[in-house]
């Protein structure tokens, strides 16, 4: 005969062993609630702090402002905003020598300097990331047109100067 309890039976291997049903509690007895599940809070760490300020004087690292007035400090920069980028020099006297040259103190000679000059910055900021690109294209435009008016005015000199000459030639004196 085969049963559940028979370890030698076949079907012992494939059932389960049973276990006794627990026993139901007496209606007279008080009520316990459940035991709550283990719980562990989390941890918490405690933040770090330095231990204590700098005392006044000591060096943090940081740059060091200079007192109102005083001469700035080698390599801080002024604690408002970004520090533009350097304008080209040779932008700014592009510039100027095309204007010179524009208004006629110095005719040709700022002129072609003035353009001459903005072509050159131009290829220097463009390589070094300077500022003063718009005063370099500035000198070049204006350094080129001031070159062509003031050929065109000296061209017309000179047709001038060659008709009045061939003119007079012509009407011999007596």
């Amino acid at each position: 005969m085969t049963d559940a309890t028979n370890p030698q039976s076949p079907d012992a291997a494939a059932t389960p062993p049973v276990t006794p049903p627990n026993p139901a509690p007496a209606a007279d007895a008080p009520y316990t609630p459940p035991a709550p599940p283990a719980y562990q809070p989390p941890a918490y760490q405690q933040p770090s702090y330095p231990s204590a300020p700098p005392a006044y004087g000591a060096s943090t690292g940081a740059p060091v402002q200079p007192a109102p007035g005083a001469p700035p400090v080698y390599g801080s920069a002024p604690s408002y905003g970004a520090a533009a980028p350097k304008t080209n020099v040779l932008a700014v006297i592009s510039m100027i020598a095309s204007l010179l040259g524009f208004v006629w103190i110095l005719p040709l000679i700022g002129s072609v300097g003035g353009a001459i000059m903005g072509h050159i910055s131009l290829n220097q900021i463009k390589r070094t990331g300077e500022g003063g690109r718009a005063m370099a294209l500035a000198g070049v435009i204006v350094g080129w047109v001031g070159t062509a008016i003031s050929l065109l005015i000296i061209g017309f000199f000179v047709f001038f100067i060659i008709l009045g000459a061939a003119a007079s030639s012509r009407y011999g004196s007596y």
